[in-house]
């Protein structure tokens, strides 16, 4: 049983189990000893830094009776988690991608980053989208859930890199922008939080070609989240990897400084 690299497929595996156990009340080294594992190797399954075989997958969820879609998710994860890329249109374990990381690098070219959006300028998103109605609320509620990784006793570290266009693109009202705007400037000003704007009339560049967000891990390969509409794509290969990281330093080379970035949303927010 070798050590994975951490892939996005078994991250998800293991989010996936981990969560299976804590819903069903037992403790890890008490599932260990009912099932004849050894509580390590568990830990490491649900860290998502070793991968079961598909059989102790099976064992396990055969254990807590997991059935239908959950069960298939689940086994499918475990059958392919040693491939380094991801495209999925279920990204509902993507909160516990960002949990375990030291640092992230936002790059969006249309929107405010979520980890930097005021409620109200999320649900003027969500409510324009295709969501149903009865969505919107648990899809807000959930991304200021996201942003507390920012504000706990060891926060994570942010470089957001967004387009000037972005803040003058209406979403909402004029008060929601307005608010928004606020938003970013305080949020700027944390010494963990780095915003940067890249200005409207700067030459071309390969970081026009869409959003992108890395995220670095101290005991685990970094993994790039690529999200489009209806599918996303996760990517962990060195090689992809090397280029987005390759690519956000061109962007930040390119923006503003920290303190003009703050100065052109300031403006933008009267």
């Amino acid at each position: 049983m070798k050590a994975t690299s951490s892939t996005p497929r078994a991250r998800a595996l293991a989010a996936g189990l981990r969560e299976v156990r804590v819903a069903h009340g037992l403790g890890l080294r008490e599932l260990a000893r009912i099932l004849g594992f050894a509580p390590q190797v568990l830990s490491l399954w649900e860290k998502g830094l070793r991968l079961p075989t598909v059989a102790d997958v099976a064992l396990i969820l055969g254990f807590f009776q997991v059935r239908g879609e959950k069960q298939k998710y689940l086994l499918e994860l475990a059958g392919s988690a040693r491939e380094p890329d991801w495209i999925t249109a279920d990204i509902s374990s993507f909160h516990h991608f960002e949990q375990d990381t030291i640092k992230l690098v936002n790059r969006e070219t249309g929107i405010v980053p979520g980890l930097l959006q005021t409620a109200d300028y999320a649900r003027a998103i969500f409510e324009s989208s295709t969501l149903p109605i009865d969505q919107v609320d648990s899809r807000v509620a959930a991304r200021m859930e996201r942003q507390k990784i920012l504000t706990g006793r060891t926060p994570v570290a942010l470089q957001a890199i967004i387009d000037e266009h972005t803040l003058m693109n209406m979403v909402g009202s004029q008060d929601i922008m307005s608010d928004q705007m606020d938003r970013l400037v305080e949020a700027s000003r944390l010494p963990h939080v780095s915003v940067r704007v890249l200005g409207a009339t700067a030459s071309y560049h390969p970081g026009r070609g869409g959003s992108f967000l890395v995220m670095e891990y101290e005991s685990a390969s970094p993994i790039v989240l690529l999200e489009h509409y209806r599918c996303s794509a996760f990517l962990s290969d060195a090689t992809k990897v090397a280029a987005f990281r390759k690519l956000a330093k061109i962007l930040a080379d390119s923006a503003m400084s920290e303190e003009h970035s703050r100065e052109r949303i300031a403006e933008a927010a009267r």
